[in-house]
């Protein structure tokens, strides 16, 4: 059972590390249980929000309340969002294909246990992506703007 779970945390991970780390990003902290958590998107008269529990995170796009999402389920306090607004919204499509994968392949690598096996081994998936996540990190509140004008001579 041990190598199915293993098998099944791998999207999410790779797709954090290689699509999304590899680009200026700026860190995100959300003040979260590191547990599964239900997130839902709220449309206020102030915007987008992300509720999480009874805590709410203002968003400034649908597309970045989609990708806080993902993380914000699994229990993510901190994480990277691109700081190229149009990649958001494809990596949040990705992120969500990938948390929907982990999930039809627990369940088919969990068929014919008990609920109480299920729970657990949906317990350690979400831990054990969680953790992964937390060993690439965050990176920088704010990227670095190493822009140099060489318009004078000197």
């Amino acid at each position: 059972m041990k190598n199915d779970l293993e098998i099944s945390t791998e999207p999410m991970p790779a797709i954090y590390a290689e699509k999304i780390r590899t680009l200026r990003t700026r860190s995100c902290s959300l003040e979260i249980p590191e547990r599964e958590n239900d997130v839902f998107i709220l449309h206020t008269l102030l915007g987008i929000e992300l509720k999480v529990g009874r805590r709410r995170f203002a968003s400034p796009d649908l597309a970045t309340a989609r990708y806080m999402r993902v993380f914000a389920r699994l229990g993510c306090r901190s994480f990277a969002i691109p700081y190229d607004i149009t990649k958001i919204s494809t990596l949040a499509d990705e992120l969500e294909t990938a948390w929907q994968l982990s999930l039809l392949t627990l369940e088919t690598s969990s068929a014919g246990g008990t609920d109480r096996e299920l729970k657990r081994n949906r317990s350690r998936l979400f831990k054990s992506i969680r953790s992964r996540i937390a060993e690439i990190g965050p990176g920088d509140r704010m990227p670095e703007f190493n822009l140099s004008t060489k318009q004078r001579k000197t």
